[in-house]
């Protein structure tokens, strides 16, 4: 039996990937694993038990104690950690950026390789998996591969708006302070830096509408669809 088709989509925060890859898993019918959203909830556990984010031991330790799961409810993907919805607390200021430390570990990387790959594994007929390095490490022969970026000022202003939507304001200095600093430790890390796999289609969504990104996108993946089902 064949695995799932799998559809790598990388980039940096607020390229757009999770609003995309929302739609594109709801008009294909396809799972959808935000891989970020799974190291939001190791650095959550992490603060919450007032573990170090470079205490490597402690986070090889935590994360044997860890289930997390995903839930499609309506339009929203809901993260669960431990049974318990996290979905908006993994995603605070503090704790994106607190992701981002301990996704610089190998030992975080390494531990969570494994349930990254089997959570695409189980799904039906596709899975769409959004991330940093989707395309160059937990997935390197992907089927499809997209690497979504936008202009650093467009990112902030839309995590500035997101912000604001839920009642949690900040200057848009500190914003763009805050993703300058993320997009740094992201590129920079050594392992499994942020950067765009060799054969992955670019896609600059500075000034498309999230409609004309979702079509592109889209039309490439039916495409090696029809492929595979004309073998």
């Amino acid at each position: 039996m064949s695995r799932p088709l799998i559809v790598a989509i990388d980039g940096p925060a607020g390229a757009g990937k999770s609003s995309v890859s929302k739609l594109l898993a709801r008009r294909l019918g396809f799972s959808l694993v935000d891989t970020g959203a799974i190291y939001r909830c190791v650095a959550l556990a992490a603060r919450r038990r007032n573990l170090a984010l470079d205490d490597d031991a402690a986070l090889g330790s935590l994360l044997a104690t860890l289930t997390i799961t995903f839930r499609v409810e309506g339009e929203h993907n809901h993260v669960f950690l431990d049974g318990v919805d996290v979905s908006q607390d993994i995603r605070s200021p503090e704790n994106s950026l607190a992701a981002s430390q301990v996704s610089s570990r190998k030992v975080v990387r390494d531990g969570l390789l494994d349930l990254q790959r089997r959570l695409a594994l189980q799904a039906g007929q596709g899975a769409i998996l959004e991330g940093r390095d989707i395309g160059t490490v937990v997935f390197p022969d992907a089927d499809v591969k997209f690497f979504l970026f936008a202009d650093p000022g467009v990112r902030a202003r839309r995590r500035y708006e997101e912000l604001f939507e839920k009642g949690k304001e900040q200057p848009f200095a500190n914003v763009l302070n805050e993703q300058q600093k993320r997009d740094k430790e992201d590129s920079e890390r050594e392992v499994a830096p942020l950067k765009p796999a060799p054969d992955a289609l670019r896609v600059d969504s500075s000034a498309l509408p999230l409609s004309d990104v979702v079509h592109l996108l889209e039309a490439r993946i039916r495409e090696v669809v029809a492929a595979r089902s004309a073998r």
